[in-house]
């Protein structure tokens, strides 16, 4: 057994001691054949679920996720300090310096009234401190990683930032059906890289129309595929009840299926 205190109550000194200890020989096999490749994806599913936590509104998952993601900053940083690079001091001392250069308005004699302000300021401030002079610098550090609907609609603010943009949302929708046809052309082709590059412009350009109406293109997609899914529940209930084979009876039955139960669940809204 490793040299280790046992406590009623620990804090963020102990968890950082408790990752080196896992880590040592005599601690965890596993713990210590890790690196950044062998977790990152750990570290992607625990963000996803303190969001799961958090729609739930559910505290005490909350508490227990946000912990799960904090060991994942904190295993990483382990990483590097065994490698003499950084620490997690280091980590919290940089986000720390990060806040105060970022908040003028709080930390200094900046004026900022509104949101808006705020977020103004923290861009220039941003592209300042990561040495970004044009737009294109600022459009580069968007990471490709980011899920891709959330990442097209930051390099569509970016670029609308410095007036590349639509006037009003008309464009924006016009823009989208001109891509609908453009892919619909590539499918009558049969050409597969037209078709994908025809689709990823018919997406890219729906993202570009939720940021006009102030949508969120990641939520709606995952309440489109909710309500797809409840429908899809009952519309397989409702053949099972019937005797109906769905693998047998074809799409037009299926979609008077499905019909009816949209329907049933308009009218319970």
């Amino acid at each position: 057994m490793v040299d280790f205190k046992f406590k009623e109550k620990y804090n963020c000194a102990d968890l950082v001691d408790i990752m080196e200890l896992l880590r040592k020989p005599g601690g965890c096999p596993w713990d210590a054949e890790q690196t950044h490749q062998s977790i990152k994806k750990s570290l992607i599913e625990e963000t996803y679920e303190v969001v799961e936590a958090i729609n739930k509104d559910d505290k005490t998952l909350l508490q227990e996720e946000l912990g799960d993601l904090l060991m994942q900053v904190v295993f990483h940083a382990q990483m590097e300090r065994e490698e003499g690079v950084f620490d997690f001091d280091d980590v919290a001392d940089g986000v720390c310096k990060k806040l105060i250069i970022r908040h003028p308005h709080v930390f200094g004699d900046v004026t900022a009234e509104t949101v808006d302000d705020v977020l103004t300021n923290w861009d220039a401030i941003k592209m300042k401190t990561k040495g970004q002079k044009t737009a294109t610098d600022s459009m580069m550090s968007v990471p490709r990683e980011l899920p891709a609907l959330m990442r097209a609609a930051k390099l569509q603010k970016k670029a609308a930032d410095v007036g590349f943009d639509w006037d009003n949302v008309q464009g924006a929708v016009d823009k989208l059906y001109e891509e609908i046809g453009e892919l619909k052309e590539a499918i009558a082709e049969g050409d597969k890289s037209h078709i994908d590059e025809e689709f990823g412009d018919l997406l890219f350009s729906a993202v570009n129309v939720s940021r006009f109406v102030k949508v969120d293109a990641e939520e709606s997609l995952t309440s489109a595929s909710d309500k797809f899914l409840k429908r899809f529940i009952e519309v397989e209930r409702k053949a099972k009840e019937r005797a109906i084979d769905m693998t047998e009876v074809g799409i037009d039955v299926l979609d008077e299926l499905w019909d009816e139960v949209k329907a049933e669940q308009k009218n319970c809204i």
